[in-house]
């Protein structure tokens, strides 16, 4: 059984990774839940789309076996009190700037991986430390879970897929693309010998932020296992970006992250 856990508004990622476990497993259990306890006080828990029926109909194109669409009080009945505290993976770069959010993620995946008892799970590479931090969770806790992790599913100019690229006007949909060319900027300037964090932060943070649509959260330079910051960008290495939208709207203040793997 192959386990593709998602919060719906559902996209060509996520069918992808629909595919990816129908390729893997004899059956595919697709999950709908908008996770409260992953939103930090200052997101919008409420703001999130919801639009099930599209999503329903897009499982059923998939040719998904089982859709698993809990409320609330299903994940967290009343009187709940036990969560999964993540530690050190769970305090940087991502959890830095939402405190809690990986607590969140890892306890609702647990709570997942003991209803739906898979075999596989697949995860998208665009949310890259999440994945991490759900291996190590596997790993730590003994889960008889097998963690799949595709690559991410990007739109024809490099912006990764999310269910937030709908709020981006005509200005920031263009301007958001500066953080795909700054990683595949840095990939190159890594590849021609490029190894101080310094020299490649500088010219990244400016592409992102030309054009004033987006202000940058973070660069990361870390190990793509432990995600510890590196002193020197050499390879193996993780590249981590978060950006948040400044352009007054519905993509206001919304965070875009995107990353790439250099071995």
């Amino acid at each position: 059984m192959g386990f593709v856990p998602t919060m719906g508004a559902l996209h060509e990622g996520h069918l992808s990774l629909m595919r990816r476990s129908k390729r893997l497993c004899d059956r595919i259990v697709v999950s709908i839940f908008v996770n409260p306890t992953q939103f930090a006080a200052n997101e919008d828990l409420s703001a999130y789309p919801r639009p099930l029926s599209t999503d329903l109909q897009a499982c059923k194109r998939e040719n998904v076996d089982l859709v698993f669409t809990p409320t609330v009080d299903v994940i967290y009945p009343e009187g709940f009190e036990m969560t999964i505290k993540v530690g050190r993976l769970g305090e940087l770069w991502e959890g830095r700037s939402r405190p809690g959010h990986f607590d969140g993620v890892a306890t609702v995946v647990l709570k997942l991986f003991t209803i739906v008892a898979p075999d596989v799970a697949i995860f998208g590479q665009k949310d890259y430390q999440q994945s991490v931090i759900i291996r190590r969770m596997v790993l730590d806790l003994n889960l008889p879970v097998r963690i799949v992790v595709a690559p991410t599913v990007r739109e024809s100019d490099g912006l990764a897929l999310s269910s937030r690229n709908v709020y981006l006007d005509h200005l920031s949909r263009e301007a958001a693309t500066g953080i795909h060319q700054a990683l595949i900027w840095a990939k190159s300037a890594v590849r021609k010998g490029v190894t101080r964090p310094g020299q490649l932060n500088g010219k990244m943070k400016r592409m992102i932020e030309k054009g004033g649509c987006f202000s940058l959260d973070y660069i990361g330079f870390c190990d793509p296992s432990t995600l510890q910051p590196l002193k020197s960008a050499r390879p193996p290495l993780a590249i981590l970006i978060a950006a948040k939208c400044l352009t007054p709207g519905p993509a206001m203040n919304r965070r875009y992250i995107d990353n790439v793997i250099i071995h």
